[in-house]
């Protein structure tokens, strides 16, 4: 008798093995046939200046047989202030050159429509992800997407909510807990310490300054005067409005000086930061080296760097655990049709934002 059972048993769930493979493979044909030809796409037509058109026959991109890319049905995708000078300043390597396409936006949320047979992302699935600027971007209706650049998304967050967080909070976690040397535990990671943030309210700002709290560290924080509540909501223990004060006289008072300061914006706001560093502390720029712009007399002993982020999912994921988990809220400006990309950009260049400008491709 128990045998019989048994057998039954396994023959049950093997025919519903079976359906559930079916239906995979049938939702996977059935997205596979609705891929169009062409597509809607931004494009930067020349790299020399920052001009933006919309095309709508830029080719819908293939996955590379036997590799780990996806193709990703964009929702939304976030605009990087200064990204279209990038390539006339810094090129590309040459193997990329050949065959990207100046699309912008690396920063991207989208559903997965087709996916290697052994990844964690099958048909269906909603990401986000900072993708690789060396490959075409993702202001397009349809994108390519690595395994180890995606996250599943939080699913606490709005699609355009969800494009405004790769790239900014990446770049916070890999400031803090990579380059700082800070653990990522809550509560105990940077307990003792004391971190400067500078543009605080910007999109890379808010999550130094909220992955900061979160691991126990005094946050300190530089903003304008619109933005000082703002800032304070995301749990800044102080904030200082830089256009009123002199940084240098500020941390000249006792007490003042902090173990860690975090550039997001450079020039005078770098410059200035170096008076802030205790001896022995560690000053970083997203921006530029901070040697370049350090102030005669600044006292010795201060570690400085600068870095660009690498796009992680695995760093990714962790940051969206931890907004489902209700610490961590993005910095999310506007969101604009993709008719209205014009608009989009200028609301950009004009450093009028708090936080990240989204383009919605109209996938919803």
């Amino acid at each position: 008798m128990l045998s019989h059972n048994l057998r039954t048993a396994f023959i049950t769930l093997t025919h519903q093995a079976t359906k559930l493979q079916a239906i995979h493979r049938a939702f996977t044909s059935a997205a596979t046939m609705a891929i169009p030809k062409t597509q809607m796409a931004v494009v930067q037509p020349d790299k020399m200046t920052t001009d933006v058109i919309l095309i709508t026959d830029h080719p819908v991109p293939t996955p590379k047989p036997f590799s780990d890319e996806h193709l990703v049905r964009v929702h939304t995708a976030a605009i990087t202030n200064g990204e279209l000078l990038w390539t006339k300043n810094f090129g590309i390597p040459e193997e990329f050159a050949a065959v990207k396409v100046l699309v912008p936006c690396d920063d991207v949320a989208g559903t997965v429509v087709t996916a290697p047979a052994s990844s964690p992302f099958p048909p269906g699935t909603e990401v986000y992800a900072r993708s690789n600027y060396n490959r075409t971007g993702c202001a397009r209706e349809y994108t390519i997407l690595l395994t180890d650049e995606m996250a599943k998304r939080p699913q606490r967050l709005s699609w355009a909510e969800s494009a405004a967080v790769p790239m900014s909070a990446e770049t916070a976690w890999q400031a803090l807990f990579i380059h700082a040397g800070l653990e990522p535990k809550a509560g105990v990671g940077a307990k003792g310490k004391r971190v400067f943030v500078t543009a605080a309210s910007g999109g890379v700002g808010v999550w130094m300054v909220q992955l900061a709290k979160w691991a126990g560290a005094e946050v300190v924080a530089t903003c304008g005067v619109d933005n000082v509540e703002w800032v304070k909501s995301l749990g800044a223990d102080d904030v200082i409005d830089y256009t009123t004060t002199d940084l240098k006289q500020w941390a000249a008072e006792e007490g003042h000086k902090v173990d860690l300061v975090i550039d997001c914006i450079g020039r005078k706001s770098l410059a200035d930061a170096w008076w802030v560093v205790k001896p022995g502390g560690t000053l970083i720029s997203i921006f530029q080296p901070p040697e370049g712009v350090k102030p005669a007399g600044v006292e010795a002993n201060i570690k400085d760097l600068f870095f660009v982020m690498e796009a992680n999912g695995e760093q990714l994921q962790k940051v969206t655990e931890l907004i489902e988990a209700g610490t961590g809220k993005p910095a999310l400006d506007s969101a604009f049709p993709i008719a209205q990309f014009q608009e989009a950009f200028r609301k950009v260049e004009s450093g009028k934002t708090r936080g990240k400008v989204v383009l919605d491709l109209g996938a919803n």
